[in-house]
């Protein structure tokens, strides 16, 4: 499965495509492999690859399959070089769309840093609504 956006490829990650991109493997990448693993049904709702002109640029994705509320969250990160360009804000688009379009989750969650403001202005131009802060975070959420 593969999901285009106007510049984006975006795919699950597996073992497999974590090997044929040798894109570097974080905690939370080795822990969705292994979550993957033991519970195929998590594919999709876990992380996903983002390619750009042949080249993996960041990875998104969702922290696990809907809730009882058909609410996941979202979580996203470009690296450095790659910021600036609008990419976040299209690839978390291009997955929203997908969660949408599954007909499981009815709403998308997602938080981020206070003085992240990147990260604020994705969420923003994907029409989340802040919900909630505290001492650090800003908590939005974003209704079918």
């Amino acid at each position: 499965m593969q999901l285009q956006t106007e510049r984006l490829t975006l795919m699950p990650c597996t073992a497999e495509e974590v090997k044929k991109w040798s894109y570097p493997s974080g905690p939370h990448i080795e822990g969705h492999l292994r979550a993957l693993q033991r519970d195929s049904s998590l594919y999709g709702w876990g992380v996903w690859l983002a390619v750009w002109h042949g080249e993996v640029i960041g990875d998104l994705g969702f922290k696990g399959k809907p809730d009882e509320q058909r609410t996941v969250e979202v979580g996203y990160g470009l690296l450095p070089a790659y910021h600036g360009y609008g990419l976040a804000t299209e690839a978390v688009a291009g997955l929203i769309r997908w969660a949408f379009a599954t007909g499981e989750a009815e709403a998308v969650r997602a938080e981020c840093l206070k003085g992240n403001a990147a990260s604020i202005r994705v969420l923003e131009k994907n029409g989340f609504s802040q919900t909630g802060a505290d001492a650090e975070m800003l908590y939005w959420i974003l209704e079918k």
